[in-house]
């Protein structure tokens, strides 16, 4: 290592040592998360050192880190833009004071895929992946090696054995006395 590099990973390694807390209690004034805040301080050492490595002199090394780290602090400020619920509303989304429909269904959903482990193999992994996995029948065809017309046969014939199923359990579920 050159003497000009040591002497430059001294300085860099002196300041980390000195500004390392005033750096991160400023930062996590400004940010408010300390996982954060720490990241951004060892960003704002990363970039000086770079700085450094590439030729550039630093006259104040603390008034050079703090300027680094605004710049780090204002980029992170343009990335987490709030949005209210006025904009939202706005732009057409509603909330919602009753999510037990929703939540019904989540449940049905998880009850139907756990039922296609109930049909004949055959359809078992095509149910899976067009159903759990969200594949296209490109993407299907590929994997199983079929044409995506016989995919799309077998889905719809695999659908309709999980669909009586599915009503069998339904009306067992429904004629059982709860307690």
């Amino acid at each position: 290592m050159s003497t000009q590099i040591q002497r430059q990973d001294n300085l860099l390694t002196y300041a980390y040592y000195v500004y390392k807390k005033d750096l991160s209690r400023y930062s996590f004034s400004k940010i408010n998360n300390p996982t954060l805040s720490e990241n951004l301080v060892q960003d704002t050492f990363l970039k000086a050192w770079k700085y450094l490595m590439r030729g550039g002199k630093i006259q104040t090394m603390k008034a050079f880190l703090y300027h680094v780290l605004n710049g780090l602090i204002i980029d992170e400020y343009r990335k987490r833009k709030t949005v209210s619920l006025d904009n939202l509303v706005e732009k057409g989304y509603e909330p919602k004071e009753n999510d037990a429909e929703d939540i019904i269904n989540l449940l049905d959903s998880k009850r139907a895929a756990k039922m296609i482990s109930l049909l004949p193999k055959k359809y078992r992994q095509l149910m899976r992946m067009k159903y759990v996995k969200s594949m296209s029948l490109g993407e299907m065809s590929e994997v199983v090696g079929q044409s995506k017309n016989t995919i799309a046969v077998q889905i719809n014939r695999g659908l309709t054995k999980l669909k009586k199923i599915y009503d069998v359990q339904n009306t067992f579920q429904s004629n059982v006395p709860t307690v």
